[in-house]
């Protein structure tokens, strides 16, 4: 099968982040074990869901990882011009569906190539690793690095995180980290304000505490000028409190990010913001003794990537994805994960982000191809009695 053969079975399985992904996965351990290949699924707690990694070559410290994530976003509300879960070829050079892109596109390189690596006299190992729930906050990236480490007797040296990027090199992205806040007031008549406490007029304090947080951030020039913006930024995406104007609201609740740049601590700003609300808690609670205000994750903290541009696996990437370029970007991806577990890391894949998580998204067959030769050159490499 080809890398366009194998895309098309892959987009078929509709599994979108926070779903069972067990029919793609087993279906992609049934390849690679159709290649005697060992494969290892790392299932989370409830049994619905799984990781893979396997090894391809010998049992030696240095190899390489290939990491993709199996799940798509929704395609509910956005219009199709063709099913999304039925990958279309148009003829127009592109193929067409949900997920093609991000980042199925590159597992399905990952898989067609295998047969070569199965064969290659390989003097360093490639391992895949596949996950799920990456669209929802890269909830098992973090478990599957651990595993790959915790598994292998040897111990891999790099990680190429295949999200789409023109086959660009990716040594840098901010971390993300989604926080739901929720705020305990009183309520009453309206013109009962200055006796009661508003949930909302709180909410609206605390949120524009965050504001002034970005902008004193931004002040004091703590910029990355690899990133755009260059500075970390902190967002209010929805806000919700309130049954009437005539009522003082004794709910109110907020969901915010944070995308930090690599030299801004996320902790910190948390912590600031914590003492903040301790404070709010302290004078308000003089009114209404029941007052509270109380953050929560959404989702764990995605840390940043910032690999050095003169690290090994920099040099492997420009070599065998033929471009010389460095480049970071905003989003949030597995990669600054499998930094924390030790491997060099980098982002390189077939495909735009532009096209990423909208109607028609859609890989060109050209950047198809690109990633099926990033990964032969990657194969030349490793059968290399040179290779470090």
């Amino acid at each position: 099968m080809n890398a366009a053969d194998i895309l098309s079975k892959l987009v078929s399985f509709p599994v979108l982040g926070g779903e069972s992904n067990l029919s793609i996965i087993h279906w992609i351990k049934e390849y690679i074990e159709s290649y005697d290949i060992e494969v290892q699924l790392v299932p989370n707690t409830e049994g619905n869901k799984a990781s893979l990694h396997c090894r391809i070559g010998p049992a030696v410290d240095g190899g390489v990882i290939l990491s993709g994530h199996t799940d798509v976003v929704p395609v509910k509300g956005q219009k199709w011009d063709t099913d999304p879960f039925v990958l279309t070829d148009k003829g127009d050079g592109k193929l067409y569906g949900r997920g093609s892109c991000d980042m199925k596109g590159f597992i399905a390189c990952c898989l067609a190539v295998l047969p070569q690596m199965a064969k290659a006299d390989l003097k360093k190992p490639i391992y895949f690793a596949f996950s799920y729930d990456e669209e929802i906050g890269c909830l098992a990236g973090p478990e599957l690095a651990r595993a790959i480490n915790d598994f292998y007797t040897e111990t891999p040296k790099y990680a190429i995180i295949g999200e789409p990027s023109l086959m660009e090199p990716i040594v840098g992205q901010k971390g993300i980290y989604i926080l739901e806040t929720y705020v305990t007031g009183s309520e009453g008549h309206s013109s009962r304000i200055k006796q009661e406490v508003s949930a909302i007029h709180e909410s609206m304090r605390l949120i524009l505490w965050l504001e002034n947080k970005m902008n004193q951030l931004i002040e004091s020039k703590q910029f990355d000028n690899r990133f755009h913006p260059p500075h970390s930024t902190i967002h209010i995406g929805l806000v919700n409190g309130g049954i009437a104007p005539n009522i003082i609201a004794d709910k109110a609740y907020f969901y915010w990010d944070l995308r930090t740049i690599p030299m801004d601590d996320v902790n910190t700003i948390i912590a600031e913001f914590e003492a903040y609300c301790k404070e709010r808690v302290g004078e308000l609670q003089k009114i209404f003794p029941d007052f509270s205000i109380k953050t929560i994750e959404n989702h764990p903290a995605v840390p940043h990537l910032d690999t050095k541009d003169d690290a090994d696996v920099v040099h492997l990437v420009k070599k065998i994805c033929g471009k010389s370029e460095l480049n970071t970007v905003a989003y949030a991806s597995e990669a600054g994960q499998f930094a924390d577990e030790g491997f060099q890391s980098i982002i390189c894949g077939p495909g735009s982000i532009a096209q990423a998580h909208r109607a028609n998204e859609f890989i060109a067959k050209e950047q198809l191809d690109k990633g099926v030769e990033m990964i032969d050159k990657l194969i030349e490499e490793l059968s290399s009695d040179h290779f470090v």
